[in-house]
């Protein structure tokens, strides 16, 4: 999309942020299944990934879930905006935090935020509760990822550091007295990943959450934000941390975050990113899957 059509698409996303979230949800719903009906590519890299990551189900149950996919995802892109554009203090009601309790106070801790339909409101609203650093991967449009970084920074002093910036720059921050926010749950290439399970498929899989929690020698801490029905909002559920992480064997630290992202999904599975080429990065002799 050029840049005015992304001018344009924020324009209309900052008229709706000041819309009640019980009108902005169904119309969210709605612009979800436009989306449906017009990427046909997303169409079937999201049937192409439920149907490698649950096998067992019937079509008719996948493809309901694909549906309600969309429909997720159109309704947390327009309820973003509220994020993007909206106040601290109406941000703080329609995004409620649960199990705070669980996130250290002194803010030295590495917050693993996986990727569900809702992750910007996720991670505009926490960055209300502490004085964080969120790793991110460029987008492809150079006025959109300005764009990103600047929102993404508006509240405390959030602090948005680039994967391709590397290790050193979040250490520095951490130094520095920033909370770390990784989400390393996408196909991000070969480079710093190995294959691990991912719903019984080897996806390529960054150890970014092992290596450097074992560098800053800080929990980790899981924390996952649900959609709730009916335009009621969102809830942010923080977990308890993680025992014996990092453990002796990078790969394991790997397999064992993936596997808690599976015990998430299976809660709820329409709100994970599916629309996300997850399996796009093959081992050696694989074919491609999209």
């Amino acid at each position: 999309m050029s840049q005015l059509g992304i001018r344009a698409v924020l324009g209309v996303l900052w008229l709706l942020h000041w819309l009640p979230l019980a009108w902005l949800a169904p119309i969210g719903s709605a612009t979800g299944m436009l989306l449906f009906a017009l990427s046909r590519e997303r169409r079937h890299v999201t049937r192409t990934n439920l149907a490698l990551c649950f096998p067992d189900w019937s079509p008719e149950r996948r493809e309901r879930v694909v549906r309600a996919h969309f429909r997720r995802f159109g309704r947390a892109l327009l309820e973003s905006s509220i994020a993007w554009f909206g106040t601290p203090e109406r941000l703080r009601r329609i995004v409620r935090l649960e199990d705070w309790h669980n996130v250290p106070a002194d803010g030295r801790f590495v917050l693993l935020v996986p990727h569900f339909v809702a992750l910007d409101l996720e991670g505009i609203r926490l960055s209300l509760e502490y004085r964080g650093l969120a790793v991110y991967a460029h987008q492809k449009n150079r006025y959109f990822d300005e764009f990103l970084v600047r929102v993404r920074s508006r509240f405390n002093g959030t602090r948005m550091v680039a994967r391709q910036e590397g290790v050193k720059a979040i250490l520095r921050g951490f130094r520095d007295g920033f909370s770390i926010q990784l989400s390393p749950d996408m196909d991000l290439g070969a480079r710093d990943s190995i294959f691990v399970p991912f719903f019984g498929v080897n996806a390529a899989t960054v150890t970014a959450l092992s290596r450097i929690a074992r560098l800053v020698k800080a929990p980790v801490v899981p924390a996952v934000i649900r959609q709730l029905d009916g335009g009621r909002g969102y809830v942010i559920r923080a977990y308890p941390a993680w025992d014996n992480y990092p453990g002796e064997n990078v790969e394991a630290d790997t397999r064992r975050m993936n596997a808690f992202i599976e015990e998430v999904v299976a809660e709820m599975p329409e709100q994970y990113l599916w629309l996300h080429k997850r399996f796009k990065t093959r081992p050696d002799g694989e074919p491609r899957i999209y």
